[in-house]
């Protein structure tokens, strides 16, 4: 509408003037050369305007014949680059695909086109991969390198060629570089640096290598990861360094007060330093936040030279804090049962006796010694400790640990939980019935008795009709069929497998080495001959 109003009004202008000059006529003489040229105004005016005209036509044309060639070469490089992008799209789709033969010719194609365009270096580097070339793949990266819009692409297809070939030298150096170049945006550089530290046990480098990726990082993961490090560092002074431990144990629970390892260690060395009013605090809060055995048996520790009764009281009232745990329990039978408490003990775990873990049966069976000395009923606990369900313990990757460690089987930065092994994989611990031999006179002659199995129906009815015991649940059948392993679901692939070879098996893909899902830990089953080893 304004464009409309401005050109309205400059036609106005435009007819006003003239008419203007047509209401006031004149003549005008030209003399040049010999030649008198007589003319009206109005025919003058016209004239020149039209000469303009034929002199701006004139100077386009002109213009256009003189750019012509630079205007034919860029039609050309144009139109390059229009096929170049097609043949990287074919390529890229062709690399989704699967389909290594379009991928190789779009590349090909793509790299004749526009051989220094970062996409057609990736589809160079893509097609690559797919074929088994790798030699092919890292020329293709180390060429992204000397871009500085594909720099970190090409560190990161160096970076993963480095690992596929088992050097993890190159790879420390591509994933440093990385960082250098990027400190907060990379994650994954961040991250490869941190495991390698942390595998060589460099807990110094890797704080530095946290402080380094602290941009990237939330403020809580951050300090967790930040924690855990301290604490490993704490471990590793502990005999070399009392002091320096006892600071790095300290700023650990300072960044995470339910971190059990940094608490108890905290504990300890507050302990020995003669701080037992912070050691106390330091331990309570961790059992309030999470109750476990180390942090009870740092706090039963934490003054030296008490004696056995001063000790249950003191677990008395750490139970007290978080009631109804069962580590609590355990914990104060355990102090009652050093100070010759039976009573206590018994009172302490008599809740969990209706179905007890491993470690209240096993706690039940030297009760059962130390106060009667009587051995058929501390073998009863011991063979129901052998059926009982499992206790938590530190696992990480399908294995469990005697204690806490700062990184898992497979490099993993604070893998390890505290939780039941196979409450993890979702499977079932097989039931072992083992009954205590029965007296029974000795023969002239050893005695061999054929086992005959008797029919699973039979055997159900028979045990059906005996008494439940209040204290003991009823037998079961021998060995109880474990349910079929679950078979876990492969991860969808990406349309664009970006950085993954073809043997590359990706993530969430089984390693060489660790146990398949569903496999019983190995921690577990040592656990398990201990206990049958008592009976022989």
């Amino acid at each position: 509408m304004i464009r409309v109003l401005v050109f309205l009004i400059a036609l106005a202008f435009l007819a006003g003037g003239f008419a203007w000059m047509a209401d006031r006529p004149g003549d005008l003489v030209l003399t040049w050369m010999g030649y008198r040229i007589e003319t009206s105004l109005m025919v003058a005016s016209v004239a020149l305007i039209v000469a303009i005209i034929v002199i701006l036509l004139l100077w386009s044309i002109l213009t256009s014949l003189w750019r012509a060639p630079g205007s034919f070469g860029l039609f050309l490089r144009h139109r390059r680059e229009m096929k170049a992008q097609q043949a990287i799209s074919r390529g890229l789709i062709a690399v989704g695909a699967g389909d290594l033969k379009l991928a190789r010719r779009a590349a090909d194609e793509a790299a004749r086109l526009q051989p220094n365009a970062p996409l057609a270096l990736l589809l160079d580097a893509q097609s690559a991969q797919m074929a088994g070339d790798r030699a092919g793949a890292e020329r293709a990266f180390r060429a992204m390198t000397r871009r500085d819009e594909t720099r970190l692409l090409g560190l990161r297809g160096l970076f993963i060629e480095a690992q596929r070939r088992n050097d993890p030298a190159a790879a420390r150096r591509f994933a440093e570089e990385a960082v250098k170049a990027s400190p907060a945006a990379l994650g994954w550089a961040g991250q490869a640096v941190l495991d390698e530290r942390c595998a060589a046990g460099d807990w110094a480098g890797a704080l530095d290598a946290v402080e380094a990726m602290r941009k990237g990082l939330d403020k809580a993961d951050y300090r967790r990861k930040r924690a855990v490090l301290q604490t490993a560092r704490a471990q590793a002074l502990q005999e070399i360094d009392r002091d320096a431990s006892r600071d790095a144990a300290l700023e650990a629970v300072k960044l995470a007060p339910d971190l059990v390892p940094a608490a108890a260690l905290a504990g300890r060395r507050l302990a020995e330093a003669g701080d037992t009013r912070k050691a106390r605090r330091i331990l309570e809060r961790a059992w309030e936040a999470s109750p476990h055995p180390d942090i009870a048996e740092a706090y039963a520790d934490v003054r030296l030279g008490d004696s056995a009764r001063e000790r249950l009281a003191r677990m008395q009232k750490l139970a007290d804090k978080a009631p109804g745990e069962r580590e609590g329990a355990l914990a104060v039978a355990r102090a009652a049962l050093a100070a010759r408490d039976f009573a206590t003990a018994r009172a302490a775990l008599d809740p969990y006796l209706a179905a007890p873990t491993q470690r209240v049966a096993a706690l039940m069976a030297e009760i059962e010694s130390a106060e009667h000395g009587d051995t058929g009923r501390s073998r009863e606990w011991m063979s129901r400790a052998v059926r009982a369900s499992g206790d938590p313990v530190w696992t990480a990757d399908g294995v469990a640990s005697d204690h806490w460690l700062p990184v898992s089987p497979s490099g993993r930065l604070d893998g390890f939980e505290w939780r039941v092994p196979l409450a993890e994989i979702g499977n079932t611990r097989p039931v072992i019935e083992v009954m205590p031999p029965e007296p029974k006179p000795v023969p002239s002659e050893p005695e061999v008795l054929p086992f005959v199995p008797e029919p699973a129906a039979k055997t159900a009815d028979a045990r059906a009709d005996l008494p439940a015991s209040p204290a003991e649940p009823a037998p079961e059948t021998a060995v109880a069929a474990a349910p079929a392993k679950a078979v876990p679901e492969k991860p969808a692939e990406p349309v664009i497998p970006l950085m993954h070879a073809p043997d590359d098996p990706g993530p969430g893909a089984a390693v060489d080495g660790e146990p398949e899902p569903g496999a019983l830990p190995a921690a577990d089953g040592q656990r398990r001959n201990k206990i049958k080893d008592l009976f022989r």
